[in-house]
């Protein structure tokens, strides 16, 4: 049990001083005389302690308050939390061929790229404590968003993408670079890079196997993701009339280089055929990559203010009924 502003309780103090301030001045006469002997014959009359209880009810409701506005907070359980420290490179395809829709997401048909997006936002909010870039490419890579603490803004970020807005084509390699040269203005203790992919190395100056040998050179491993079905996939297209229809097209995907990269840097490759199996990928590598930088501990509080208030208000209520109806003085 704690106050979150312990300070109002001092308005407790003052609460007996201005009782016994307002005793001394005394309340309002009823009737005016201009003798007490006019009285004297009721003057042995029992006199009633309705005030005093209606003037307790009001102190009470004071007091009430005054404990609400400290914020009164009861602890309700204690969880230890641990700080991975590592920083993470996300390398996403925007290539055209990521609007092919072999995947599913809520039950309907969807492209690969809105299934990776998705997939993608929940891996970031599991990484609390991760700083985590993201590196956009197609015919050629650009920084969306540098490795960063801020996964509010990474979140918004990813929700931005959109294909169409890069020159087409698959650079891998200048992609793997980027991500790699982002890492390497970033020292921590462990460095990876997530490479999604559903095609091959066409575009772009830097040959993926020598995007490689610098990672492994800066000791940044490299998980790639080749994203597709096997065989042939529907790509969608608007035909002359204007309507949306899909062709079959091949899925070609560069495994064995794909591969090679992640064994060079000691990473590993995984093929996604569906979005089930793109989240345990996800799963599998939120599992390998956490390193215990500290552990601390921190205490969950119940707010109590509702509790003290509600009580107050009830009781003001009865104190202004009563003094109004059964207890009603005499004007």
């Amino acid at each position: 049990m704690r106050f979150a502003h312990p300070w109002f309780l001092l308005g407790l103090l003052l609460l007996p001083v201005l009782a016994w301030l307002r005793g001394r001045q005394g309340g309002q006469p009823a009737f005016l005389y201009s003798s007490v002997a006019l009285v004297k014959g009721i003057a042995g009359v029992t006199r009633s302690h309705v005030g005093a209880i209606l003037r307790r009810l009001r102190w009470l409701t004071l007091a009430l308050i005054i404990i609400g506005l400290a914020r009164p907070q009861l602890g309700v359980g204690e969880a230890k939390v641990k700080a991975t420290g590592i920083d993470i490179v996300v390398a996403l395809d925007l290539s055209g061929s990521m609007r092919s829709e072999d995947f599913q997401l809520r039950n309907q048909p969807a492209n690969r790229l809105d299934v990776a997006k998705e997939v993608l936002k929940a891996f970031v909010r599991k990484r609390t404590d991760d700083r985590i870039g993201l590196v956009a490419f197609a015919g050629r890579p650009y920084i969306a968003a540098p490795p960063t603490l801020d996964h509010d803004f990474l979140l918004e970020t990813i929700d931005r993408l959109n294909l169409g807005t890069i020159e087409d084509g698959t650079a891998i390699g200048s992609a793997l670079s980027a991500a790699v040269n982002r890492l390497r203005e970033v020292p921590g203790r462990s460095r990876i890079v997530i490479l999604m992919t559903d095609g091959q190395n066409n575009a772009g100056k830097v040959p993926p196997l020598t995007a490689a040998e610098a990672a492994q050179a800066l000791a940044v491993k490299v998980y790639t993701i080749g994203v597709g079905t096997r065989g042939k996939a529907p790509y969608p297209v608007v035909n002359p009339l204007g309507r949306k229809e899909y062709r079959q097209v091949d899925v070609d995907i560069d495994e064995e280089t794909l591969r090679q990269i992640a064994q060079r840097t000691g990473g590993a490759y995984y093929r996604a055929t569906d979005t089930a199996g793109l989240r345990s990928i996800y799963d599998e590598i939120d599992r390998l990559e956490k390193t215990e930088v500290e552990a601390k501990k921190f205490q969950r509080h119940l707010e109590l203010f509702p509790l003290v208030v509600l009580p107050a208000f009830i009781i003001l209520m009865l104190e202004i009924i009563l003094s109004q109806t059964v207890w009603r003085r005499l004007p």
